[in-house]
């Protein structure tokens, strides 16, 4: 239930119909401003809220990112050392930065199609 105000004159008080439109206005200001104030006070509070709530799955996320990273240099080394016996550690170094350069260039490529085509 809402609880009403103590500057607001209950019915049948005298004076309650006679405050003067100056003191209204300024008192339908302040209001306004406790009403802006409580507002921000709630976004504030609901936007730590959900900061706090997702702090451990980014945390999570970043984690399985750098594993993700440590897998694909695995990878790579593991193309390079195959390739190595065939043409040589050089080349093998070459061949697998060139295969791995252009797998990150397509999908950069294709992020981009994808980002510009939603804007």
């Amino acid at each position: 239930m809402l609880k009403v105000p103590e500057h607001v004159p209950e019915r049948g008080q005298p004076g309650g119909a006679e405050r003067p439109v100056g003191e209204l206005v300024h008192q339908l200001v302040e209001d306004g401003k406790a009403y802006a104030r409580a507002e921000i006070g709630l976004a504030k509070a609901i936007a730590a809220a959900k900061a706090s709530a997702l702090a451990l799955p980014a945390g999570l996320l970043a984690a399985a990112l750098f594993i993700a990273m440590a897998a694909l240099n695995a990878l790579a080394f593991g193309v390079v050392l195959a390739l190595a016996k065939f043409v040589g550690p050089l080349l093998a170094g070459l061949i697998g930065m060139l295969v791995f350069a252009l797998l990150a260039g397509g999908l950069a490529w294709y992020g981009i199609k994808r980002i510009g085509s939603v804007l």
